[in-house]
């Protein structure tokens, strides 16, 4: 069956040829046990490796079956040994990791058995070199005599016609070699098998044939024993390992040395972890720097925000909102919108302050972190910053949180002005920096907040005793303030005013109060009818007397009078985005003026710059991350090198040996990135508080973590393809002398 004419085998080693085996003519058959013997160097061991396809000759022709094999390539051989060889190795080269089972099994899962057939051809196996205790005992826990049957039995698994042994009893002691050999014996009845020995009398009595050989040639073939068994050799049909056995293989690997797993495992939370946590600050400074693009005029630039004044410059009607609110794509509108556009300031007689922009209620997404959605017209929802000290105190005292408007100037509380937080929401995004908050409100309490921002940003002067003093945003003296102590048509005025009149009191006297904007102008003439001083303040309007305070308190009716403005401009906010435009056009046929915010949004060259080195420090983290990772991946994975170069040996190809190395990072890649998500959702969910954690939770969307799972996949698959490159690119008798 087996048949070598004229067989030489040469080695070149720098210029140098050496000679392995020369003009070797063999006819081996089925049925014999066949010894080869000689002295170190005779050739033997290189003779075994030809015969068995793990090292190509040079000279000759060998025969399979009738096959001539010296046109074999590297995948032939492969094919060669899975199909007719089965290697028993003097240093047994089991995979120590593995159990007696899995030993065996592992050459039927590499030759494509099914997992049914696979159980219980292993299992007759054990038995058969009386192991079956040992199953699942791990082989690095046996004796050398225990582990010389584990390879015999994963020889025998592949059901191969040709046994091939290299000194198999070389590291046993007499009672287990003489055991091993015995078993050989027994399989060679129905096989063909070959061992190479420096010891033939351990073996002499089993033999049915000695091959002696000295300076590479074959000094005598005697034959000691007559065979009987003449049947042909049938090569194995085998089948590739199934993608679910090499998935279930490649798992197994990952796991089965602990700290090979553990050192890995680290290496790629290193890299998943820092490649997120860069991918995350970047879009955290691409944002800031779109932030500074931002349309200031339009603080609030909701992208469903469209603004519209009339196109003959006169005020909006009630009938006209009435119809505004009957278009369907409108979700509710805003009058008098200059307050999406101001900051409010709300506080409390203990000094407490949230800064932040009046919106409507009515545009209020998503779900409340705590507390609950408001009932009356004074209950209020605060949004913010989860770690902003004033955001948590309203956590801490929810419901009894009590506030008024304040002045953004003068920082006196409008006691007109009161709301209640009952409900709590956190930002998602940490580009809303700390103090500054969104704070949603009934229709009710915009009306009345309007007034004051009227106001602030009105100019105001004060006409008494002929002479004019100004109000203005850097000069709030003689600021107006309302008072239900107040009567209608009269003052309260500061007793400073007493000054300014020869007879040292302005009581009685007249006063009038101009009011300029862009929109209108108004006037009314009240009458000074008390004065206060910081003794008599609080009891008279209940304010707090500051010095220089030139406050003039009057009677809410007066007040309105002043700064009851009719709405030139108002805001409508939409339902669909995708209808933006056709809405914005069906206001335009209406007879108004429009402005989609979405459209005034802008991004400066800052913001393109920073993306640009943003992207560019990004690819030189991973890139240099991709490197480092490799270099200690290298490291680890090098006491991988004897399993793959013991695999190749059973018959694995140079692609199956990848695809099982791929699979093995891979996997550790994918826990280091659920690991990596599991903290971010803690995060998220408030169960840790990590602020490097949190710009993840802030900046990253699904989108985000999509192209960072294809990434690092791409980084682990690129990592693992080198490294097996490197540790395939050689014939496998190369690769088995060097690692194994």
């Amino acid at each position: 069956m087996l048949e070598l004419k004229n067989v030489s085998k040469f080695y070149y080693n720098k210029g140098v040829i050496a000679t392995g085996f020369s003009k070797v003519n063999l006819k081996l058959d089925i049925g014999e046990f066949v010894a080869i013997t000689g002295e170190s160097g005779s050739g033997k061991s290189t003779l075994l490796n030809v015969i068995s396809g793990l090292d190509t000759y040079e000279e000759g022709e060998m025969y399979i079956n009738g096959k001539e094999t010296s046109h074999y390539s590297d995948k032939d051989f492969e094919d060669f040994r899975r199909k007719y060889i089965g290697n028993i190795f003097q240093t047994f080269n089991l995979v120590n990791s593995y159990t007696v089972y899995q030993n065996i099994e592992l050459v039927l899962l590499l030759n494509g058995y099914k997992k049914r057939k696979i159980k219980k051809q292993v299992l007759e196996l054990i038995k058969k070199v009386d192991l079956y205790k040992f199953k699942n005992t791990k082989v690095s826990k046996l004796s050398g005599g225990q582990k010389q049957r584990v390879a015999i039995a994963r020889a025998l698994a592949k059901e191969t016609p040709i046994i091939i042994a290299d000194e198999p009893t070389g590291n046993l002691d007499k009672e287990a070699a003489e055991s091993t050999i015995k078993l050989l014996s027994e399989i060679a009845k129905d096989k063909l098998v070959v061992i190479v020995t420096h010891n033939y009398e351990q073996i002499e009595k089993y033999v049915t044939r000695k091959i002696t050989m000295h300076d590479g040639r074959i000094i005598e073939d005697k034959k000691i024993k007559e065979t009987k068994n003449t049947k042909k050799a049938n090569e194995v049909e085998y089948k590739n390992i199934t993608l679910f056995n090499r998935l279930r293989l490649g798992i197994r690997n990952t796991f089965n040395i602990k700290t090979k797993f553990a050192l890995l495992f680290l290496v790629f939370m290193f890299m998943t972890s820092a490649i997120i946590a860069q991918y995350a600050n970047s879009r955290k400074q691409k944002h800031l720097a779109e932030r500074e693009g931002e349309n200031y005029i339009f603080q609030n630039c909701s992208e469903n925000r469209i603004v519209i004044k009339k196109k003959d410059g006169l005020p909006f009607s009630e009938e006209e909102y009435a119809k505004l609110e009957n278009i369907e794509n409108i979700d509710y509108i805003v009058k008098d919108d200059a307050l999406l556009d101001t900051g409010v300031d709300l506080g409390d007689n203990e000094y407490f302050s949230i800064y932040g922009r009046a919106t409507s209620i009515k545009g209020f997404k998503g779900k409340l972190d705590v507390g609950r959605m408001p009932e009356n017209d004074n209950e209020i929802i605060v949004e913010g910053h989860k770690d902003d000290y004033y955001i948590q105190a309203l956590v801490n005292r929810l419901e009894n949180a009590t506030l008024y408007l304040v002045d953004l100037y003068t920082g006196t509380m409008n006691k007109d002005v009161k709301m209640q937080v009952v409900g709590i929401k956190y930002f998602t995004n940490s580009n809303d920096y700390y103090g500054n908050s969104n704070i949603y409100v009934s229709d009710a309490i915009l009306n009345k907040m309007r007034f004051q921002i009227n106001q602030t940003y009105s100019q105001i002067k004060v006409l008494f005793q002929g002479k004019y003093y100004e109000s203005t945003l850097f000069n709030p003296y003689f600021t107006v303030r309302t008072s239900e102590n107040v009567p209608v048509g009269k003052a309260y005025v500061s007793n400073d005013l007493n000054y300014e009149v020869p007879s040292g009191s302005c009581r009685n006297k007249p006063i009038k109060i101009e009011v300029n904007n862009l929109y209108y102008q108004k006037e009314i003439e009240l009458t000074i009818a008390r004065t206060y001083t910081k003794y008599n303040m609080k009891s008279l309007v209940g304010g707090e007397y500051e010095m220089s305070n030139g406050t003039i308190y009057i009677n809410p009716e007066d007040y309105n009078k002043l700064f009851d403005k009719p709405s030139y401009q108002s805001s409508v906010f939409i339902k669909d985005m995708a209808l933006l435009r056709n809405t914005a056009l069906e206001l335009e046929n209406l007879g108004y003026k429009t402005l989609i915010i979405k459209d005034t949004m802008v991004k400066v060259g800052q913001s393109q710059l920073v993306e640009i080195f943003q992207t560019i420090a990004t690819i030189v983290l991973i890139v240099t991350l991709f490197f480092i990772t490799y270099f200690i991946i290298k490291v680890i994975l090098k006491s991988r090198n004897t399993y793959f170069a013991i695999i190749r040996m059973l018959g694995a190809t140079r692609k199956i040996c990848k695809q099982l190395l791929i699979i093995e990072l891979l996997v550790v890649e994918n826990l280091a990135f659920i690991i990596s998500l599991s903290v971010v959702v803690l995060q998220a969910k408030h169960l840790i508080n990590l602020g490097f954690i949190q710009t993840i939770v802030d900046y990253l969307k699904i989108k985000d973590y999509v192209i960072l799972y294809v990434v690092l996949m791409a980084m682990s698959y690129i990592i693992s393809l080198k490294y097996a490159r490197k540790l395939f690119k050689d014939s496998s008798i190369k690769t088995y002398n060097e690692e194994v």
